[in-house]
């Protein structure tokens, strides 16, 4: 069975947890010092909180910001869950955004439309956008950025997809999770990512408020001081509350020892991008369905392929099941689940329909091998005959 994706676990990788469970800390030790001070190094960021899940990173982001029942929050119609759920945990409300319907990416047309509104405009709300970093492709960040003095936003990229990731421009390079035109940013290391711990996640940021309060709220709200300034060194307070979103060593150190391999991974993942385009150049394959735009700063979390003609994609689906390839849909849009009709009622957004109907992963993971990935090939040609 080869899945769409998967964890790349290393000998190297078993090493460093099997140390760790040796150790004296399994969990609130300096494994996760040294993995934080890592990620910072790699993302030129100031700050790293990692945290047990990409989710309880955005909540803690959200949280960061002031987040609350007065807070519109802005996410794009195709993505997981989780980017406008933690919006939902602190009490805000949630509007949802149109996608481009060949990326995915979050469309700036339809996010100036809600900027302008009549609701937005009135309210004394304060305004947070999260803009998925999608399937691997930096989401438009710089352009995002400039609407901020004007309507107030606060920025907190969802860098899930995209460790890795970065647009040449004109002026820069935009890299994803950087911060450089984000508030914060989070990270996901759940097994299917670029960086593996099992469950986990990371807030990255340049700003110390937010990476303070995310700190005291993976941990109860709980603050204690960390030298011998205190008359008692063991003293604690609870002064918000907080969750246990605590990160173990063990994970810590597994990812750390993943995040050494990112710049390996990516350019495994580049490399079968590569040869899944040159493949798909020809017939039948591009009679069939479009491929991804293929650029040098995509880190490939996944490659998601849109079908021409409407009704195709789960008939590709089942044949390619049968043969032993599984494929995913990437994502039913947040405002076709029954929570988000049932509070907001049906909607309708042209781009991430079309791109919802159209859109399917295949496999896409570093250890994914040249006969697996020729096989893929090999099965999505004969069922594209078989439609043509």
């Amino acid at each position: 069975m080869i899945p769409y994706s998967k964890q790349h676990i290393t000998d190297e990788d078993r090493l460093a947890v099997s140390h760790v469970l040796e150790s004296d800390f399994v969990t609130q030790g300096p494994a996760v010092v040294d993995f934080e001070d890592a990620l910072k190094k790699r993302f030129s960021v100031e700050h790293a909180v990692v945290c047990s899940s990409g989710t309880a990173a955005l909540h803690l982001s959200y949280a960061g910001i002031g987040v609350n029942s007065k807070t519109i929050g802005i996410v794009p119609a195709i993505t997981f869950s989780a980017t406008a759920n933690a919006f939902r945990y602190l009490g805000a409300e949630v509007r949802f955004c149109d996608v481009d319907e060949k990326t995915g990416l979050i469309c700036l047309d339809s996010l100036e439309s809600i900027l302008r509104s009549i609701e937005y405009k009135s309210s004394l709300c304060r305004g947070v956008i999260s803009p998925v970093s999608f399937a691997g492709a930096v989401a438009p960040l710089q352009e995002i950025k400039k609407l901020t003095p004007v309507h107030g936003l606060k920025i907190i990229e969802d860098a899930s997809h995209s460790p890795g990731a970065f647009v040449d421009g004109d002026r820069a390079t935009v890299h994803s999770a950087s911060c450089s035109y984000s508030d914060a940013a989070c990270l996901s290391f759940h097994p299917v990512k670029h960086i593996c711990c099992g469950e986990g996640g990371a807030v990255l940021t340049n700003d110390k408020t937010i990476s303070d309060a995310a700190r005291k709220l993976r941990s109860h709200g709980i603050e204690r001081p960390y030298d011998d300034s205190h008359e008692s060194p063991w003293f604690y307070q609870q002064t918000e509350l907080g969750w246990n979103y605590r990160l173990t060593d063990f994970q810590a150190v597994l990812g750390h020892s993943q995040l050494s391999r990112l710049d390996i991974q990516l350019e495994a993942r580049r490399k079968i991008a590569e040869t899944y385009d040159c493949a798909f150049a020809e017939a039948p394959f591009n009679e069939s369905f479009e491929v991804p735009i293929l650029s040098p700063g995509h880190s490939w979390h996944l490659y998601i392929i849109r079908f021409k003609l409407a009704g195709i994609r789960d008939r590709v689906h089942k044949f390619l099941k049968k043969r032993g390839i599984l494929t995913q849909i990437h994502y039913v849009p947040l405002y076709r689940h029954p929570y988000y009709l049932e509070r907001y009622g049906k909607q309708n957004f042209p781009g991430a329909e079309k791109f919802y109907q159209s859109c399917l992963s295949i496999p896409m993971y570093p250890s994914l091998s040249l006969d697996e990935q020729q096989l893929v090939i090999d099965s999505l040609g004969l069922c594209c005959k078989d439609l043509l």
